[in-house]
């Protein structure tokens, strides 16, 4: 019941917020002016809270269910969590301070924090994969988190296919050519959870002595989470036809 919770958790954040981090990580081909950028904004601007919530929740469940785990990958990682956690900070400073004042300058300054925070989560969640999960020491260590970052950057891609329209769209819909944007999200998808199960079935999963009594108490919670999520979905479901409040 605990992996269960963990894989749970931690596969909907690679899938989830892989999108908007591979937006973010594109946002200067995506968009190559002020006013494009923050269309391109707009597409991940309602799910890019929710989605962070589930990092969090990942956090919690291991350091709640599998404290001995959690204290090695976060405590024994610490240059990639505190990358991680620097990179979130400026990814999302400038997502709420890059309309705040006018100016191009301003915008721009923002626009590269987005773009700088996004590569940063990416290459500081692929260096935990390749370097603490999968093992891989010397610069070979290095391919695991490119290729966990271009994972992110084709699902990003493939998610702003979906939201985008016009032009912007066009550019998005570099990997389906126009059609079957719904099946190429559906594989990046896959492809990211993929990376997800392979690292969990490398991770020493046992459990603390605190599972038996916190997992039943996570599941109850989970239906909720879900059907907030798909309610969000659900009432975003339609293309960006302009600018959000971002």
């Amino acid at each position: 019941m605990e992996i269960f919770v963990l894989a749970f958790f931690g596969l909907g954040y690679l899938v989830l917020a892989g999108a908007d981090i591979g937006v973010g990580m594109l946002l200067p081909y995506l968009g190559r002016t002020g006013g494009e950028r923050r269309e391109v904004i707009a597409a991940i601007a309602p799910f890019f809270l929710g989605n962070e919530v589930w990092l969090v929740a990942t956090a919690g469940v291991l350091a709640g269910l599998f404290p001995a785990l959690e204290g090695e990958l976060l405590h024994g990682n610490f240059t990639a969590v505190v990358t991680l956690l620097v990179a979130w900070v400026v990814r999302d400073m400038g997502l709420w301070l890059r309309g705040r004042l006018p100016g191009p300058r301003w915008q721009a300054f923002w626009d590269g924090a987005i773009v700088a925070g996004s590569w940063g989560l990416a290459l500081s969640l692929g260096g935990v994969i390749g370097y603490v999960l999968i093992g891989i020491d010397g610069p070979i260590g290095l391919l695991p988190a490119l290729t966990v970052a271009a994972l992110f950057g084709t699902h990003g891609l493939a998610f702003a296919a979906l939201r985008l329209r016009g032009v912007l769209r066009e550019r998005a819909s570099v990997l389906s050519g126009g059609a079957g944007e719904v099946r190429t999200y559906a594989l990046t998808a896959a492809a990211l959870a993929t990376v997800g199960v392979v690292v969990g079935l490398r991770l020493p999963l046992t459990p603390g002595t605190t599972g038996p009594m916190l997992a039943p108490v996570i599941l109850v919670m989970i239906p909720f989470l879900v059907a907030a999520q798909a309610w969000v979905w659900w009432t975003f479901r339609h293309r960006v036809t302009g600018p959000s409040y971002l």
